[in-house]
């Protein structure tokens, strides 16, 4: 039966056009429908004729008039009317819509699919967290909208890449070694007071102890001779920290590499863990070291600086980002000839163009929201359109539990893991509650509704509403191949009807999640659909006497079903028979 399914609005686009080709041949105006917000309004709804007044000296319902009698003729349509200003109407028969469920089963996981992007390769990069601790929910928030939008954009045909930009180069990863170090010599009786501005969380301690383990008191150094020349600790903390790690590397000499190895290998390790069975995958892990090893920094900044973006000031290399609407030049090479975080970005974001990546799309914490400017200049500086990058910022997530809220932080180790998180709530509630806000809007998670059983609950709504079809289905016991014999024109109970002009709305609801990068517009139409299904499931008896009938409701539930499924899996939710 799919293949008598015509999809209206593709086939009501297609009329409207044809009518505007008779009325007013190579009229600007694309031909749009949107979907009404009361039902009495129609199907469809065009505003084409008002578009197009203005250019053509009419006035807009006379020209919507003449399109309407121009529109050929149609067995999908049912009526066509006028209102307000000029805005098109379309009703569109019911047995249009009672095709749709044969048209998805046959479908299966391709209902929704569109063509968006076919013949474009995008990368998406998220997460990249500092490999210095645990991940916390913050970054939780990051990996679920990151995962879900590349879900999306390969559902709308776009080739997707995944990458993780491994940060595991520079002052952070150094601190992290130095606190592993100082840490494993406490267990060796050589005790050099802890820097407040090191990482404190107990995962440290683990990791000295493993060092220990492996290599008793190898890594030994006199505590007095770390300490010697430091600068007092509660006056300059971070001169304090730079001298420790200054020590650590030269008394240390070429062991250094093994701690600062250890240290980033056991975190990289435990995250790629923790993403891993929260159902977050990437196809490539990035190293900022190699950008380093290659020499491909020197080479991107020779570029720029060839190019005329790149000055020398006070023994320092500057990028000139304030021509590209930066606030103000930034150093990418210092004056000890160090290259800055700024240098490595550069070099990294004119590689991902080097790699063939048509677009290439960053998920970054709100924070990072001034970064933009200078990042899309430094493209620009390098020859690349900076429109092709674009940047989707990411909220922090807020996590209350019991009504309060909990605190956070890395240095400190007072915060609260993905995985104690998915370990309180699930998989499924972590993924769908942090996409279910705009990612640039503020998310409070609410523990406690997360794991509650009840209608209040959004994922626990829509997952009920999966399991109750396959109660129904369950209990039936037939095969569902008898279900293809069924006859759709059975279904026209008001709650029928609604339920299938919702069904209808996934793949538009697909195509915009994709081209706005906005996954939880799925998340907000699964809760209505499951909402439907509910009504739908209160107002209608399925396993009736009557076979006819009852096939049509199975036949229409069991595409309901198929739906709810396919937008779950977008979000990394399951989709569960029982509950």
């Amino acid at each position: 039966m799919s293949a008598n399914y015509t999809d209206p609005k593709t086939h009501l686009t297609e009329l409207l056009a044809q009518a505007l080709g008779r009325i007013a041949p190579g009229a600007n105006g694309a031909v749009e429908l949107d979907r009404p917000r009361q039902a009495s309004h129609g199907d469809w709804a065009c505003s084409i004729a008002m578009q197009l007044a203005r250019g053509l000296k009419r006035n807009p319902r006379e020209v919507a008039a003449e399109l309407v009698a121009a529109l050929p003729a149609s067995d999908l349509v049912e009526k066509v009317e006028i209102a307000g200003p000029g805005f098109i109407n379309l009703f569109v028969r019911p047995a249009a819509k009672q095709a749709l469920p044969a048209h998805i089963l046959a479908a299966g996981e391709a209902y929704g699919r569109n063509d968006l992007g076919r013949g474009e390769r995008v990368q998406v990069e998220f997460v990249s967290a500092n490999p210095t601790g645990p991940l916390h929910v913050g970054h939780g928030r990051g990996a679920a909208f990151g995962a879900s939008l590349a879900n999306v954009l390969a559902y709308a045909g776009y080739d997707v890449q995944r990458e993780y930009y491994v940060n595991d180069a520079g002052r952070q990863m150094d601190i992290l070694a130095l606190s592993t170090w100082l840490r494993y010599l406490e267990l060796c009786n050589e005790f050099v007071p802890f820097p407040g501005n090191a990482y404190q969380g107990g995962y440290v301690k683990v990791m000295a102890e493993g060092i220990y383990a492996l290599h008793a008191e190898r890594y030994r150094r006199p505590a007095a001779e770390i300490l010697e020349g430091a600068p007092d600790r509660g006056e300059a903390p971070e001169e304090h920290l730079d001298h420790l790690i200054a020590c650590a590397k030269r008394l240390l000499g070429d062991d250094y590499a093994y701690i600062h190895s250890y240290a980033l290998n056991e975190q990289l390790g435990d995250g790629s863990n923790d993403l891993t069975e929260f159902g977050v995958h990437f196809d490539q892990w990035f190293s900022e070291k190699s950008l380093h090893d290659s020499g491909l920094i020197d080479r991107s900044v020779a570029t720029l600086q060839k190019n005329g973006h790149v000055y020398e000031q006070d023994g320092a290399l500057w990028f000139r980002s304030t021509e590209f609407g930066d606030e103000k030049d930034r150093v990418v090479r210092r004056d000890n000839g160090s290259w800055t975080y700024f240098a490595a970005d550069i070099a990294y974001h004119l590689n991902k163009f080097e790699r063939g990546f048509d677009r290439v799309i960053d998920v970054w914490g709100a924070d990072h929201h001034g970064y933009i400017p200078r990042v899309k200049g430094a493209l620009k500086a390098g020859g690349v359109d900076p429109d092709r990058l674009a940047v989707a910022l990411v909220q922090f997530a807020v996590l209350y539990r019991n009504g309060q809220k909990a605190s956070m932080s890395t240095r400190a180790g007072e915060y609260v893991t993905l995985r104690e998180l998915r370990a309180e709530v699930g998989n499924d509630a972590a993924r769908f509650f942090y996409v279910l806000r705009k990612s640039d809007q503020h998310l409070d998670f609410d523990l406690d509704l997360a794991k509650s059983q009840s209608t209040d609950n959004p994922v626990y709504y829509i997952q009920y509403a999966h399991a109750r079809i396959a109660s129904v289905l369950a209990g039936w016991g037939g095969d569902a191949a008898e279900l293809a014999e069924a006859d759709p024109a059975r279904l026209d109970h008001p709650q029928e009807l609604a339920l299938l002009g919702r069904l209808a709305e996934f793949p538009e609801t697909c195509a915009a999640a994709a081209r706005e990068m906005s996954p939880h517009l799925v998340a907000y139409y699964l809760k209505d659909l499951a909402a439907e299904l509910h009504g739908y499931y209160a107002a209608c008896q399925f396993l009736v006497e009557d076979e006819a009938l009852r096939h049509a409701r199975l036949l229409l539930i069991a595409a309901t079903r198929r739906v709810l499924r396919n937008g779950l899996a977008l979000l990394g939710v399951s989709a569960p028979d029982k509950m």
